[in-house]
């Protein structure tokens, strides 16, 4: 069952579909970003940001059937979260955060963050940052001031890294104290899919039982453009067949790493119902899984 198409498009978000089938109540977007034309960009920064503002992302939930959704803070902003704690503001408990910060940041900024329902940090090897370069010390310093955090509710890392940084810091990743989450399929390429070297790590990773793997950002590295990223299918495949209650899914909506108009958040969805290969599985990585990472309570 799916509900009917839309009228009106939503921004950043092409075509009137909707998912194939209608999502379970709970059901969660584990990845975007919130662009607010009253929060300025980080003077690093080097492209204009999207406007895409709350009252934009509602319409996508809307769009997708979900409820539940966890707001990445981006580079745009540097280590300044105002945008996000906003966005968790307006969005209320259905909505938690994860947070940049530098290696300085002190207990009491993490407790005032965690007051807001940020649980996580992200590091950021890939995107320009408002430090430089990140390193495999400021991960390990960051993870451990995490682990202070230990009692708060699904307080993790998240590692935004090209697959050969996630093999060569597979020892500082394995060593981490905190829950690990590792983003948009580990920018795995599909050509290479699950004999890649990055995936043998990642599948070490989730065989430890404390690394989680968003399954996202699909387009970053597939050949064939939307809306199946049909290349994709046996690496996502391969990463449900490995650790199924480690997973979760999110849209990256606004999708600011590629062409405007070009990707469908519906066809997304119905991506990771082929990645999932049962609606059971799917349901899990859409509801259980995040509830448990995030910290979500039970659904009614």
């Amino acid at each position: 069952m799916s509900l009917p198409a839309l009228t009106t498009p939503v921004p950043h978000s092409v075509g009137l579909n909707r998912p194939q089938r209608l999502l379970p109540p709970g059901a969660c977007d584990s990845h975007m970003h919130i662009f607010d034309a009253r929060f300025a960009p980080s003077a690093h920064w080097p492209r204009t940001p999207p406007d895409a503002p709350v009252a934009a992302y509602r319409q996508l939930q809307q769009r997708l059937g979900s409820t539940r959704t966890v707001v990445v803070t981006p580079s745009t902003y540097g280590t300044d979260n105002a945008c996000t704690l906003d966005a968790l503001d307006q969005l209320g408990d259905s909505a938690r955060g994860v947070a940049v910060v530098d290696p300085s940041v002190s207990d009491a900024e993490l407790a005032r963050l965690a007051a807001r329902r940020v649980c996580g940090l992200r590091v950021n090897f890939v995107s320009p940052q408002s430090w430089g370069t990140t390193t495999a010390q400021m991960l390990s310093t960051l993870a451990g001031k995490v682990a202070r955090h230990a009692d708060c509710a699904g307080w993790h890392i998240q590692v935004f890294a090209h697959p050969e940084q996630i093999v060569a810091l597979a020892p500082v990743l394995q060593a981490l104290p905190v829950p690990l989450v590792i983003d948009h399929l580990g920018r795995i390429d599909p050509a290479e899919g699950p004999s890649a070297q990055a995936f043998g790590v990642l599948r070490r990773l989730l065989d430890s039982g404390n690394t989680w793997v968003k399954l996202s950002g699909a387009y970053m590295r597939s050949a064939v453009r939307g809306p199946s990223y049909a290349d994709t299918l046996p690496l996502g495949q391969a990463l449900v067949r490995a650790a199924p209650s480690h997973l979760v899914w999110g849209s990256d909506w606004p999708h600011t790493t590629e062409a405007p108009g070009t990707v469908s958040d519906a066809d997304l969805v119905d991506l990771l119902r082929a990645w999932a290969g049962s609606d059971a599985v799917m349901d899990h990585i859409l509801v259980d899984n995040p509830a448990r990472l995030y910290g979500f309570g039970a659904t009614s």
